[in-house]
């Protein structure tokens, strides 16, 4: 018998993550922390009432790819031509600042905690250096469009900063894995990537040029637009994904980015907004918090959890802050971007996941990333908010949350 069951869950999840993101914004902080949260609360890790699905996985996946899609839609591709050298160094040295953190804290740790993972010692070490590199920009982005400080300087230092991660987060993989699997070739990963990109400048010139013939004669329904967009970002993260090993939302940002400089694009945009924000962002956040189970934990996981978390932070705004400053940003400034690249979010689950299946990480070291994971996904909008918070927008903010309380007095009399 076919069950509907997952009508029940998606009830839930969309009550639960709009609830408690209106709690989170009662006390200043982002509302993804409340649908964050909202994931943890129902799913394993507390009440168990909802459980990983195919449903939520699939819907979930289409979520993120929607959010960097809308993301490439509204970011002013001539700001961020500006910072792609900088979002470079910022990526490089936020990639191995992180790395060289994870790798010692492991090697201090691991003799002392022992280990069941198949391959060598150093090798576990580089791994969990590599688990540390990675940055959730999905996190990031949902948090910057709701404070309305995606188009800025540093939003788009940030933005570009963390895709560029994403490709050197693949290139480490790549070489801790083919140093255990012989059959995982460097050269092709680069060369992969590098024609993914390629193929994306020349797919994007005629697409571009088509898609604006067609939005420039069509006098029709407005809405056809938004279908050829749509399915021109799912192509593109469909080949970016299964066919060049690059991330789908990669593809999915490229696209936006594409179809960004078209006349009707904020139309386009406004149009994915509405679909994400009442149907898939919030599957997708809570769907992040239904894959923490958290395993059992002895005193020593506990301080090298600490550790773990204290330096996945440290490591990223230190790292990500010295190659912002390096580039010419300001001390704000560089705060800002090293707060937006703290957290890690799926993206570290992803690679944990895939270490494990390699035995290239021991399972003692799995309550650690979790609890990283956790705590960083649901901190890092809260210091990027407040990174960005202004003496002036500090006050305007407080206006408006009275002006909000007097006017629902009002309605309530």
């Amino acid at each position: 018998m076919e069950s509907y069951d997952f009508l029940l869950d998606l009830a839930i999840i969309l009550i639960s993550t709009k609830l408690l993101g209106l709690v989170t914004k009662r006390f200043q902080m982002p509302q993804v922390v409340g649908a964050l949260l909202a994931g943890l609360i129902f799913g394993p890790a507390v009440l168990n009432i909802l459980k990983e699905t195919d449903f939520i996985n699939k819907t979930s996946e289409i979520g993120v790819i929607v959010l960097m899609f809308t993301a490439g839609l509204e970011t002013d591709v001539k700001e961020l031509k500006k910072t792609g050298k900088a979002s470079a160094i910022i990526a490089l040295i936020g990639v191995i600042v992180p790395f060289l953190g994870g790798y010692v804290i492991a090697a201090i740790y691991n003799t002392r905690i022992g280990s069941d993972a198949s391959a060598s010692v150093f090798l576990q070490n580089m791994f969990i250096g590599v688990i540390l590199t990675a940055t959730s920009v999905s996190i990031t982005v949902e948090t910057l469009k709701e404070i309305g400080k995606l188009n800025t300087r540093a939003g788009n230092a940030i933005l570009g900063a963390a895709l560029i991660d994403d490709i050197l987060g693949i290139i480490a993989l790549t070489i801790v894995t083919s140093l255990a699997d012989t059959s995982v070739k460097l050269s092709k990963i680069l060369l992969l990537i590098i024609s993914f990109f390629l193929l994306t400048a020349v797919i994007g010139f005629i697409f571009h040029y088509l898609f604006g013939l067609y939005i420039k004669r069509c006098k029709g329904d407005k809405r056809r637009f938004v279908i050829v967009a749509f399915a021109f970002c799912l192509v593109l993260s469909y080949l970016a994904d299964e066919v060049f090993g690059v991330a789908d939302i990669t593809g999915a940002f490229m696209a936006g980015l594409i179809i960004s400089t078209l006349p009707r694009s904020n139309y386009i945009a406004s149009r994915f907004n509405t679909l994400s924000y009442i149907f898939l962002s919030p599957i997708f956040f809570a769907s992040i918090g239904l894959k923490v189970v958290l395993p059992a934990m002895t005193g020593q996981i506990i301080i090298f959890s600490l550790l773990l978390l204290f330096l996945a932070i440290l490591t990223k705004i230190v790292g990500c802050g010295i190659g912002a400053k390096l580039c010419g940003y300001t001390n704000q400034e560089s705060m800002q971007i090293g707060c937006g690249m703290i957290s890690r979010g799926e993206v570290a689950l992803i690679i944990a996941n895939k270490g494990a299946a390699l035995g290239l990480l021991s399972s003692v070291f799995f309550g650690p990333i979790i609890i990283t994971v956790i705590i960083t996904t649901v901190i890092s909008p809260i210091f990027l908010k407040l990174a960005f918070r202004s003496k002036k927008g500090m006050v305007l903010e407080t206006t408006n949350s009275l002006v909000e309380d007097y006017n629902e007095m009002g309605r309530m009399e």
